[in-house]
């Protein structure tokens, strides 16, 4: 099918929609990105597309008063949601949908970085996300989503006990980065320093981790996207 257009909302220009952006291109999709505070936008705007993506970012939700430009998005993104139409969230994304949905989203005054497997709820083993059952995944977050009234949990991790939830036949938001390239972790690193180097992390250590789980994590990646797509 083609004449389908496809929306990534994007906040850090590394964190980009990565391995999904040419399965989004072999459906017929045309993909075009918002910049966050760059492109500006009515919160109407992101009715428009067959899919928005929601991408991640350093900031935090409920730093409005810092970047304004939080206020449509939750707003675009809340209405969005109720009018049914397909909706990805990753990481800040999936925040930034917990929030339009109702739900607090806040900082934990701990960080999740690096690959590390999820534990799949009984729902979750039915989802789109069963290929991901044993598979390490990149996580890269200090906050949290409680689950949204009418949304269903998917996953967790001892330290966060909410990674994923479906909303309705329509939203998806992911705590942890599936979309992640790992042939472009280095793009991460650098722009991720000083946080790696806050919370004493060595990139060396994420480098080797990414060469030896990225290629597993891709595949059931695809298979992710795939599915949830089709």
């Amino acid at each position: 099918m083609s004449g389908r257009r496809a929306v990534a909302l994007r906040h850090v220009a590394f964190e980009d929609l990565g391995l999904l952006a040419p399965l989004l291109r072999e459906r017929g999709y045309d993909v075009d990105y918002l910049d966050a505070g760059i492109d500006s936008f009515e919160p109407d705007a992101l009715l428009a597309p067959d899919l928005l993506v929601v991408l991640g970012g350093p900031i935090g939700v409920y730093q409005e008063d810092s970047y304004p430009f939080l206020v449509d998005e939750i707003e675009g993104i809340g209405r969005r949601l109720a009018a049914g139409r397909a909706t990805l969230g990753v990481c800040l994304g999936a925040q930034l949908m917990a929030r339009a949905l109702g739900a607090e989203v806040r900082a934990t005054g701990r960080t999740e970085i690096g690959y590390a497997p999820l534990t799949l709820t009984e729902a979750g083993a039915a989802s789109v996300l069963a290929p991901l059952n044993g598979v390490p995944v990149l996580h890269w977050h200090g906050d949290e989503f409680a689950i949204p009234d009418g949304a269903t949990r998917l996953a967790s991790t001892p330290g966060f006990p909410h990674q994923a939830f479906q909303f309705a036949d329509h939203g998806l938001g992911l705590q942890f980065h599936l979309e992640a390239d790992y042939r472009r972790i280095e793009s991460w690193l650098v722009g991720h320093a000083h946080e790696l180097g806050a919370a004493g992390l060595d990139p060396t250590v994420l480098r080797a981790e990414a060469a030896a789980q990225g290629p597993w994590l891709a595949t059931a990646a695809k298979q992710v996207f795939e599915t949830w797509l089709d």
